[in-house]
This record gives structure tokens, C-alpha cells and sequence, in this order.
């Protein structure tokens, strides 16, 4: 993903008073994160709901006691699946100045394939528990966010501990995928939710940085308002993945 914050040193301090500006910046940002996760539900329940799209998408049989379970994906949907990932390594090439436009395409579209693909959420656990988890991880979110932009200590460390650990996640995950155990998937679910709960609050912090650091450059932080909200909406969407891998319900 593009940094945001290129041609732009963080402060070994700064002003942690109220500041009316800063507000502003972290208030967009969740809106940003709040509308796009709205979509993205709305997007899961249209692909996995409605037979015309979902058969698209997903290939799904009516076992025996009269439910439709998912039982593979189609072409579209593998491609629906993985682009996400292939858009945001894409992005690093081909927006190397971001504007704010771009920026904002660029989170709106990942939150859009994002939800259409995440169908399977609705195919494979039931409604209840997917509220029941949504809430949860929801306020589980909101507070380690307001942890992330209230604390004094500096989550530098810790944020970089935890990004290196992601890429020894997404390893075990690929790993798993061959071998399917389900005490690996377990410890990978577990450490999954603790890695983007930790991201959330560093993330946070950084994002209170970055607004200081910008000075005023409401260009720059019209372009910072969307990747922050990437970043967030990432980070809730995969800790509620993980939370549902251990408590939700399958149908």
C-alpha cells in the first residue's frame, strides 16, 4: 500500500491536548470506516442471499435438512476473492503520488470487492452469530482504538512486532490450507485476533501522528483520511473473520 505519510517526518513529540482539527481528521476516518463496513454487509448479504448473484460466485448444494451450504467458489468468485490483495500491491506501483480522488476510489473499491467475496460468511455461519460477532468485535474495535489515540506510550515497537507477525500468519494460514488441521487453524484464529486487535490501537496512534505531521496540508490529509480508513477497515474486517473462526455457528 502507498504510505501516506511519504515526504513526511513523525514528531518525537507532540501536542496531545484536545485539538479541534484532530477531531475532525479521526471523526472522517470512521465515518470512511463506518459506511464502507455498511456496504461491505450489504454486499455480503446480496452474494450470499440472492441465487441469481450467488450462484455467480459460489458453487453451494441444499443438504438434508433443507439448507444451502457453500461447497466451493467459481471462477468469478476466486478472482472476486483474491483481488483485493492483487489491487493493493497494484496500488504501490501505480499510485506512487496519491491524490485524495485516488485514494478514495482506491478504498472504495477494495471495500466493495471485499464484502462481495465475504458471501461466505452468510453461507457458512448463521445470521445470529454473525450479528452476535459483528457486535462484538464492533466494540472490541472501538476500544482499542480509543486506547490507540488516548495512551502516551509509544506503540512504534509494538506495531512493527505485529506487522512481521502478520506475514508469519498469512504463511501458517497458506500452510494450513494444505494440511487442514484444526488445532493450527485454532492458534492461527487466536493469534489472528490478537495481531489486528494490536494493529488497531497502533494503528490508531499512528494515524494521531500522521495528523500532526501533515501540519495542515488538507490535500495530504484528504489522502491520509483514506488510507487511514483502509488501514482500520482491514483490521475490523479481519479480527471479525477470526472472531467468527472460533465462535461462530455454523449452519
Amino acid at each position: 500500500m502507498s504510505d501516506f505519510r511519504n515526504g513526511y517526518s513523525i514528531p518525537q513529540t507532540v501536542d496531545m491536548s484536545v485539538d479541534a482539527g484532530l477531531r475532525s481528521f479521526m471523526l472522517g476516518v470512521y465515518n470512511k470506516v463506518a459506511i464502507g463496513l455498511v456496504i461491505s454487509a450489504a454486499l455480503a448479504w446480496l452474494t450470499g442471499t440472492y441465487p441469481p448473484v450467488r450462484d455467480l460466485m459460489f458453487a453451494t448444494q441444499v443438504f438434508p435438512d433443507g439448507v444451502t451450504r457453500l461447497t466451493g467458489f467459481t471462477l468469478l468468485g476466486m478472482i472476486v476473492a483474491f483481488a483485493p490483495l492483487v489491487v493493493l500491491l497494484g496500488s504501490n506501483f501505480v499510485m506512487k503520488n496519491p491524490t485524495a480522488g485516488g485514494a478514495s476510489a482506491l478504498y472504495w473499491l477494495v471495500v466493495a470487492l471485499i464484502g462481495a467475496s465475504m458471501g461466505t460468511v452468510v453461507l457458512v455461519y448463521t445470521g445470529a452469530s454473525v450479528v452476535q460477532t459483528f457486535l462484538i468485535t464492533a466494540a472490541a474495535f472501538g476500544g482499542l482504538s480509543l486506547f490507540g489515540y488516548t495512551t502516551k506510550k509509544d506503540l512504534t515497537g509494538i506495531g512493527s512486532f505485529l506487522i512481521i507477525a502478520v506475514i508469519g500468519l498469512i504463511i501458517a494460514m497458506v500452510v494450513n490450507m494444505f494440511l487442514q488441521n484444526a488445532m493450527m487453524q485454532l492458534i492461527i484464529s487466536v493469534a489472528g485476533v490478537l495481531i489486528f486487535a494490536g494493529l488497531t490501537a497502533y494503528d490508531t496512534q499512528r494515524l494521531k501522528m500522521t495528523y500532526y505531521a501533515l501540519g495542515g496540508n488538507q490535500s495530504a490529509m484528504g489522502v491520509a483520511t483514506s488510507y487511514g480508513a483502509l488501514t482500520l477497515y482491514i483490521n475490523f474486517i479481519n479480527m471479525f473473520q477470526f472472531l467468527l473462526a472460533l465462535f461462530g455457528t455454523r449452519r
